[in-house]
């Protein structure tokens, strides 16, 4: 048990080390991106938009956008680290050694679960110069945003175990999860949209994560806090179950 934690120590701190070592290309950048989210849709076009449930425009998209930038790091932490360390062929090294496999998914899913966490704390002291926030329910604020980051950075280790090249890395960020996200109610209350579209949302999983995270912050939401809770435990279970039965197997890892 000893050696297994003493593994886990050493990914983790690899992962950590990694992106803090290059943080103005893995921490700066959300920060600089959501502060013109902020300036163009909470400001200049926020600023002619209605109230949504009581709360000005900025208010209602603050928590989407620290939730997008908690996901889209989550993500792209795991999915880029994983693969460089398979493109230079060093995971090798880790999987003919002792290290159990819920031990390298458990390294990497933190690895990411920071970064995503302290992009967060970024944003979201980014978004205190435009408005101020209200938090109904810091527990869910702290459930959901943990939770989601989890299930990204599971689903960036699932990416990394199949992609063969560095497009790979990228076809499911660009062509996937970009759309979704901003589908997922971030800037938009399902309430507004024609009841095709209203139903046809409900089947976006990051529609439940953003508004789970908003009624944390606001008290309001879409759909129900308790559905979406339960989808994330389920897709941390899930993805948590994939990735380990395919590094078992050595798919996408052994030649």
């Amino acid at each position: 048990m000893k050696s297994d934690l003493i593994s886990l120590y050493t990914i983790l701190h690899k992962e950590v080390t990694r992106f803090l070592r290059i943080w103005t290309q893995t921490l700066l950048p959300s920060a600089i991106t959501m502060t013109l989210y902020f300036i163009i849709f909470g400001r200049f076009i926020g600023s002619r938009i209605n109230d949504i449930q009581g709360f000005s425009y900025i208010n209602f998209i603050a928590p989407g956008l620290i939730m997008m930038a908690v996901i889209t790091n989550s993500y792209s932490n795991v999915v880029s680290s994983f693969f460089g360390s398979k493109f230079q062929r060093n995971i090798e090294e880790i999987l003919v050694s002792p290290t159990p496999t819920w031990v390298i998914i458990v390294g990497y899913a933190v690895g990411g679960v920071l970064r995503g966490l302290i992009v967060g704390l970024l944003v979201t002291l980014v978004s205190l110069f435009f408005t101020k926030l209200v938090i109904y329910n810091i527990i869910l604020v702290i459930l959901f945003v943990f939770l989601t980051s989890l299930v990204f950075s599971l689903a960036g280790l699932l990416n990394g175990i199949f992609a063969k090249s560095f497009d790979d890395v990228s076809i499911v960020p660009t062509f996937v999860l970009t759309p979704l996200t901003y589908l997922g109610g971030i800037f938009y209350s399902l309430s507004v949209l024609p009841p095709v579209w209203q139903f046809i949302s409900q089947f976006n999983p990051i529609l439940y994560m953003v508004n789970g995270f908003r009624y944390g912050f606001l008290g309001f939401s879409d759909i129900s806090v308790t559905l979406g809770l339960s989808f994330l435990v389920g897709f941390v279970v899930i993805l948590f179950w994939l990735n380990w039965y395919f590094i078992e197997k050595g798919v996408g890892l052994r030649t």
